[in-house]
């Protein structure tokens, strides 16, 4: 059994319908904020579909997935008991969570382990210490939440809210040592329900998700749940480099060059006579080059980036993705500036003029 911290859209098109598609297991959802989709997973017992729309292999795909694993949805605020059953299954296996970056903190609320926690942390931890009491083995837990290293930056709060409420010693060290806090990369796009397809107004769960998936385990050893989209390695911090500079990368300077011309979405800049080859010589040319050696086929995953970008089930808007973009800039763009520097002993043109140096 797995029990799932979220019931927002990206598991529910991920980690979800992996686990239909491979039959691995049963999921109980935890929804922690209002309880709607909580009573629309049970009112649909579980079931709903995910249209994969998009462009890759040089098609287009539009194809539906039926998500049934699912067994029951709870609501964290009127059945945290049941949450708390749960967590003494002797069958639970598996904890996964996807709360966003702003669930990865403490709540000062949090003072003792008596009635319903605030934060997530302090969650699976009273989730965690009911399995302890049970002597039950601890479970793997997966936080799927975009952050680097998150298994252990989670492990990290869930031990400092263990100081908050004094847990004795035997269950912290029962935390540290039976507990596996796995650090993982996600990736896909899950926009929301589709704006066209036959089964809108009859699944009200209805989602649409793009083709391209991947989900990068930090393991030395095997993943229990076998997926063409799962990868694994005893080091994944390649993969973020790789996402972070290409993927991330190409969007930042799609908002310094395309946006300023008037080009809103990232599929319009692909497709522009002067921008998307400029795009290409950029990727190709500047950023690619820096990578090599360094990430697992570049030019693969680059290939594979220009062809989500192509999306036309997709819009996303560059006024999006300008969010915060002189930070952005820092992270995704000036290192690969530095690097290619360092390397070929010559400025990169295009990378210069994006950068504004």
């Amino acid at each position: 059994m797995i029990l799932q911290f979220g019931a927002g859209n990206f598991l529910r098109a991920f980690v979800d319908l992996f686990v239909s598609q491979t039959g691995f297991d049963e999921i109980v959802v935890v929804q922690s904020t209002g309880i709607e989709r909580a009573e629309a997973l049970n009112a649909a017992k579980g079931r709903y579909h995910v249209a994969v729309q998009g462009f890759a292999d040089g098609r287009v795909i539009d194809e539906t997935d039926e998500v049934s694993s699912i067994k029951k949805a709870l609501h964290a605020g009127t059945q945290w008991s049941e949450v708390l059953e749960i967590a003494r299954l002797p069958e639970l296996r598996w904890i996964v969570s996807n709360t966003t970056e702003a669930g990865f903190a403490l709540d000062e609320a949090d003072v003792e382990n008596v009635g319903i926690p605030q934060s997530y942390p302090a969650k699976l931890l009273a989730v965690l210490l009911a399995r302890h009491a049970a002597g039950l083995p601890g479970p793997v837990i997966l936080p799927c939440e975009l952050i680097e290293q998150n298994g252990s930056r989670l492990r990290e709060l869930v031990l400092e809210q263990a100081k908050r409420w004094t847990v004795p010693a035997d269950a912290i060290e029962w935390l540290e040592q039976s507990c596996t806090w796995v650090n993982n990369l996600v990736d896909r796009i899950v926009p929301g329900p589709p704006k066209k397809h036959p089964l809108l107004g009859k699944d009200p769960l209805l989602l649409s998700a793009e083709p391209f998936a991947f989900w990068a385990i930090e393991t030395a050893g095997a993943f229990d749940l076998e997926h063409p989209a799962v990868v694994t390695a005893a080091d994944i911090s390649p993969y973020y480099l790789r996402k972070v500079r290409i993927l991330n990368g190409l969007h930042s300077a799609l908002v310094s060059h395309a946006l300023p011309m008037g080009i809103e979405t990232v599929r319009e800049c692909v497709e522009h006579p002067e921008v998307g080859p400029w795009l290409e010589d950029l990727l190709f040319n500047e950023i690619v080059p820096v990578l090599e050696g360094r990430v697992d086929d570049p030019v693969a995953f680059a290939k594979t980036t220009l062809d989500r970008f192509r999306n036309p089930f997709l819009e996303h808007k560059l006024s999006s993705i300008a969010l915060n973009h002189e930070s952005k800039v820092q992270v995704r763009l000036l290192p690969t500036y530095e690097e290619y520097r360092a390397k070929f002993g010559k400025e990169p043109a295009l990378l210069s003029r994006v950068i504004g140096v």
